[in-house]
């Protein structure tokens, strides 16, 4: 189409220069003797990094790697004309491989697209020559608000318009089936297309837990399931990090539910506040990931140098907390975790992702054709344990896998 065009990421040196002067102004906080991780990011590590970021980090050197991907973007209007038209920005990568599956990777927060780097090759690649392992055509964009997307000025932009912009960017790019792939608000995203888009979006993979207890009104084999079989080992082991995100790890959601506005003046204003919210959470919600110095700095840059600027990612949090399901069209948390019948879930469960629920639960949401719990692994499944991911995403849709052939229509996708 003429209005999807070729995208090269281009920070103005000025931009460049603003980070770097502001960073050499910080002012630092105290910290109390003794504080570690359980009080917030230590006073250290946030220095070092703060420092590495103003003297040492090479952004253009990350912007020349990232512009080796083939990136696009291309307006996109949702909302029958309710809100603005959106200059979307994703990464496009078609395999060479016949009949490649349409898979549309949607990212989280604090995450951004340049989560699918370390899974792009191998998924368009495919495996070797008669192993079965399919090969996928991989579209991952920038969620509007987020990355090098633009932003809403307009309130009420909630699940199913982050839903609707995704889907209608794959029919632009002539998927009219696809499949997702996803954590944290891609999960979310990924049920918001399932209950929307049924008969587009054919099957979903996810690497977070969330779902309900089964009921006995709703479920009743799996409620009776549920009742009479113990927890496992890992289970148990899950209930205590679940336990543990929920009374000292959602602070930062409460926050950004209620008064993303206010949050935002330290976001936008100060690199700093920005590069300690969102490593608290890389360092947290990780396996023990090996994070380097350089990594950090060119993950939270792609925050700071965003087209919408850092404040903006945070407001869906708002707009789905106050998305009331019941009412016409709209999509709240409840929904997600319905019933979505004719859509394939599989899902890869990580030790250490935010919450670590019982395997039984998992078939409220649908038919569920591929499981497995991983022995290690956090909450960025796609940049912590990408092999495994790609392992089981490769299993899920390859011969013999149970969402096989759920992918047809126009192209010879299959």
């Amino acid at each position: 189409m003429s209005d999807i065009k070729p995208y090269t990421i281009a920070v103005p040196d000025a931009a460049i220069e603003d980070l770097k002067l502001r960073l050499s102004l910080a002012r630092f906080p105290d910290e109390l003797d003794g504080a570690d991780w359980d009080m917030g990011a230590p006073l250290a590590d946030v220095r070092r990094l703060a420092k590495h970021w103003q003297t040492s980090y090479d952004w253009r050197a990350a912007e020349k790697r990232l512009n080796k991907l083939p990136q696009f973007v291309t307006p996109i209007q949702c909302g029958g004309g309710s809100f603005e038209s959106l200059n979307i920005h994703f990464i496009h990568m078609r395999s060479s491989k016949p009949n490649a599956i349409p898979l549309l990777f949607i990212h989280g927060w604090p995450g951004h697209y340049q989560e699918v780097l370390k899974i792009l090759q191998p998924l368009v690649e495919g495996g070797g020559d008669g192993d079965g392992a399919p090969a996928f055509d991989v579209v991952a964009p920038s969620l509007p608000n987020f990355g090098f997307s633009e932003g809403t000025k307009k309130r009420g932009f909630a699940l199913e318009q982050y839903a609707e912009t995704v889907h209608k960017l794959m029919l632009k790019l002539g998927y009219n089936e696809y499949v997702t792939q996803g954590g944290d608000w891609g999960c979310h995203i990924s049920r918001a297309l399932a209950h929307l888009y049924p008969t587009h979006c054919r099957a979903t993979h996810l690497n977070m837990d969330n779902c309900s207890p089964p009921s006995f009104l709703r479920n009743p084999l799996l409620a009776t399931q549920h009742l009479l079989t113990p927890y496992s080992a890992r289970e148990q082991k899950g209930q205590d990090r679940t336990k543990w995100f929920n009374e000292q790890g959602r602070g930062y959601n409460l926050e950004q539910s209620t008064k993303p506005q206010t949050l935002g003046y330290a976001l936008a204003d100060s690199p700093v506040a920005c590069l300690s919210w969102i490593y608290e959470k890389l360092h947290d919600w990780t396996d023990g990931y090996p994070w380097t110095d350089d990594e950090v700095c060119t993950w939270v840059s792609t925050y700071w140098f965003s087209t919408a600027g850092p404040a903006a990612s945070v407001r869906i949090y708002y707009e789905t907390a106050h998305n009331v399901d019941g009412r016409e069209g709209k999509i709240g948390r409840e929904r997600l975790r319905e019933y979505t019948p004719g859509v394939k879930l599989g899902f890869s469960h990580f030790p250490m992702d935010l919450a670590v629920l019982p395997r039984s639960w998992f078939g409220t949401l649908g038919e569920v054709v591929f499981q497995r719990e991983q022995e290690s692994g956090g909450h960025f499944a796609a940049w912590e344990r990408p092999e495994e991911l790609v392992r089981d995403v490769r299993e899920m849709f390859g011969k013999g896998g149970g969402a096989f052939g759920c992918v047809e229509g126009k192209n010879g996708y299959a």
